[in-house]
């Protein structure tokens, strides 16, 4: 993370424990000009907007007054979502056995995305199971992976 990711989720995590939330992502990023902080929250139960809204409401003031972003921002508050990134070690063991999509920076056998069952993550190395084939690939190779759900 960044320092100023860093920082909003030392004042987010309290905020969020209160409420019955877990921080899953902070994001400070500029797109079309202009600078968005999102802060991606989950629950076991799931994310309501009513949960969003109470979240949103209790940090803003918190973060106005810590003022840990110079420039002017839009905030943003998103439930983690059904089909999530896994970022962090933790992500990927909480997530072991379910349906995961993998991108990859450059094609391997003609394709740059691959979805199966996880089945392993170890030093960065994500390995899948699809159609009782086993996959692994290197850190190196992994642009991203979230979670797939199939409807």
């Amino acid at each position: 993370m960044s320092k100023i990711t860093d920082s909003v989720l030392k004042l987010a995590e309290p905020v969020a424990a209160e409420l019955g939330l877990e921080i899953w992502d902070i994001e400070y990023v500029k797109e079309a000009g202009t600078r968005f902080l999102r802060v991606y929250i989950d629950k076991a139960d799931g994310v309501s907007i009513q949960d969003c809204e109470a979240f949103s409401r209790a940090l803003d003031p918190i973060l106005d007054e810590a003022d840990p972003i110079p420039d002017s921002y839009t905030f943003e508050v998103s439930s983690a979502g059904a089909e999530r990134a896994l970022k962090r070690p933790g992500d990927f063991d909480r997530f072991m056995g379910s349906d995961v999509e993998v991108k990859l920076y450059s094609p391997l056998n003609g394709s740059k995305t691959y979805v199966g069952v996880l089945k392993a993550y170890e030093d960065g190395a994500v390995t899948i199971d699809q159609n009782d084939k086993e996959l692994k690939f290197e850190k190196s190779a992994v642009a991203q992976v979230r979670l797939h759900v199939t409807f």
